[in-house]
């Protein structure tokens, strides 16, 4: 298992994140795999997932809302 943090990541926001402090997550990818963090912890901890099993996440989310 590869524990190297990728020099820069582009973090962003979902656009159904509301300004009020809610629980909000940031996800950035790079060519290995999606990170995932707090938006309210940017320096606590991370979650990788490799980018299969992120496209694989996502795509069961859009089921479940059909």
């Amino acid at each position: 298992m590869n524990t190297e943090q990728p020099a820069r990541l582009d973090w962003f926001k979902s656009s159904y994140s509301s300004g009020e402090g809610g629980a909000c997550v940031e996800i950035a990818s790079d060519a290995l795999a999606v990170h995932v963090r707090d938006s309210k912890e940017r320096g606590g901890p991370r979650l990788a997932f490799a980018r299969s099993a992120w496209a694989g996440f996502v795509a069961g989310l859009g089921r479940d809302r059909a």
